[in-house]
């Protein structure tokens, strides 16, 4: 990397802490009054409004509150359609920080001569996100950048959002002891601090380089060191198109795009342990060869989540147990997990969420993920269920690294609803585990990370 991060440098700083508190009770809280207030007069509302404005005060927030509401946009008909639209922008089109800021970050992190470094740098973001904007740029010797800057004070509103996600947390178990929150907190910190980290989300291109590196329909970009900091990532410029463009195109187009995509994400977690935890649609786009849509970029790698690969033989064993009904390596799965207090009726609650996610995979043919399910119906049974079971079994402790897995799984199922897709996903998926063995899956870790310059975990 080009420099490091100065250790009083945008730290996490008491005052802007307080001033993200007030920040968010502001602008989130004006919208929540707005609308209670229509609903006091008994008025129906200004829906479409009402959207607007919330994506207006999140976005302007960024940070991991807009993640929760791009987590969102990513499930179709999870909310009303004025929403999700709203919403959905804040994926590539949050409001972006001015040149004037562009120009003190870049100066900050590569030097007051920055300019110099590069043939030209757009003004304006090409996108703009959670916690940081992308500028297109051209190199000096041509090639064309993508330059992702982060926004300042991110690490002090990282950690101002977190306390407050803790205190949401404890008053939902006070009222809904269904499921104890507190390693689920931990998990969302620890992996909010590392999206930081520019530093480590260069090693995790270089992870995903390794691993993807026999994938034809998946593109990985470089990462251009002498032009990247710890707040300051610079890579190849990726086009290509979105992929909701691609919606209407021929089923055998939606389903090579959809292949990529299960690719990308099942095949570095069955072979290395490794997941992208945050598969929304603004993280992909779609290349073109010869004119005709040939696979899918991928183009962020801050929620990156590496297991240990006993969680991975727990997966593969829940799998296993479901589709020969072999109960004991259903359990042995659990074990694994760390799911503790084990009784029939936990295990056959957790069984009817698992038999949702795995559902496409047990399934040998030919079909959709959602498989006749009307998209704002599609899994909302399941979870009814599994939640007032829990409510009577609780609180029961959902081990740390769910949460990310089942958010890329939904997230993952959500790109496939939106294609249409038709796929035999169980041929898809045991392709993926043939052969499966947790020492293998070590192996193979183990020099992924190290290529990458990644502690093993």
């Amino acid at each position: 990397m080009a420099a490091d991060i100065p250790d009083d440098s945008e730290r996490n700083r008491f005052s802007a802490r307080a001033a993200r508190y007030a920040k968010v009770g502001t602008r989130v809280g004006g919208v929540a009054a707005r609308m209670a207030g229509q609903r006091f007069l008994g008025a129906q509302g200004d829906r479409a409004g009402n959207a607007e404005a919330l994506a207006t005060a999140l976005g302007s927030l960024k940070g991991p509150l807009m993640k929760v509401a791009q987590l969102l946009a990513t499930i179709p008909d999870a909310v009303p359609p004025e929403y999700a639209s709203e919403l959905m922008k804040l994926q590539s089109q949050a409001p972006p920080m001015g040149w004037a800021f562009v120009k003190r970050r870049m100066s900050s992190e590569l030097g007051p001569d920055w300019q110099a470094k590069f043939k030209s740098f757009e003004h304006h973001p090409a996108a703009a996100a959670s916690l940081g904007q992308v500028h297109r740029a051209e190199a000096l010797d041509g090639p064309q950048l993508a330059c992702k800057l982060q926004y300042p004070d991110m690490q002090s509103a990282v950690e101002a959002d977190l306390q407050q996600l803790n205190l949401l947390f404890s008053l939902r178990k006070r009222f809904e002891p269904a499921i104890d929150t507190d390693q689920i907190a931990v998990e969302i910190g620890a992996r909010l601090r590392e999206e930081l980290d520019y530093a480590r989300e260069a090693k995790h291109v270089a992870l995903y380089r390794h691993m993807l590196r026999d994938e034809p329909l998946i593109r990985v970009p470089n990462v251009w060191p002498e032009l990247s900091t710890g707040r300051l990532l610079t890579m190849d410029w990726m086009e290509g198109t979105k992929m909701l463009s691609h919606k209407e195109d021929s089923l055998e187009v939606r389903n090579r795009l959809a292949t990529a995509m299960f690719t990308a994400w099942w095949f570095p977690f069955s072979r290395f342990g490794v997941i992208h935890g945050d598969p929304h649609l603004g993280n992909y786009s779609v290349f073109a060869e010869g004119g005709a849509p040939a696979g899918i970029n991928l183009m962020d790698y801050g929620c990156i989540r590496i297991f240990p690969p006993s969680f991975v033989g727990g997966v593969v064993d829940l799998y296993q147990g479901l589709l020969h009904d072999d109960e004991a390596r259903v359990v042995k799965a659990y074990e694994t997990w760390g799911f503790r207090r084990l009784t029939r009726e936990l295990i056959d609650t957790l069984n009817i969420w698992a038999r949702f996610i795995y559902g496409p995979l047990l399934d040998d043919r030919v079909r959709s993920i959602a498989d006749g399910v009307k998209p704002s119906d599609y899994g909302r049974r399941q979870a009814f269920q599994v939640h007032q079971a829990l409510k009577k079994l609780g609180p029961v402790q959902v081990p740390r690294e769910f949460v990310f897995m089942d958010r890329a799984a939904i997230g993952l199922g959500a790109v496939f609803l939106h294609l249409a897709a038709e796929l035999n996903f169980y041929r898809l998926f045991n392709a993926a585990i043939e052969n499966f063995s947790v020492g293998d899956v070590a192996a193979r870790q183990a020099v992924a990370l190290e290529t990458a310059g990644l502690a093993v975990v």
